[in-house]
């Protein structure tokens, strides 16, 4: 852990962040893991991946 940590988490022991910052960090953790785990147990959407053999223009990306 870098000194400078160690120096925040010493400034928000002192002047704890408000309480609509709590919820807005949580809330934002909360819809991130939400989303990562919509990812890993039901997939990801073919026509959103680079690959999609399915894309409207024909275009279909080949890797080297």
């Amino acid at each position: 852990m870098n000194y400078r940590h160690i120096v925040k988490m010493a400034q928000w022991a002192r002047n704890p962040p408000s309480l609509q910052r709590v919820i807005l960090v949580f809330s934002v953790v909360g819809i991130c893991l939400a989303l990562a785990g919509i990812e890993f147990f039901i997939g990801w959407p073919e026509g959103l991946s680079p690959d999609a053999s399915g894309h409207p223009r024909g275009v279909k990306l080949v890797s080297p």
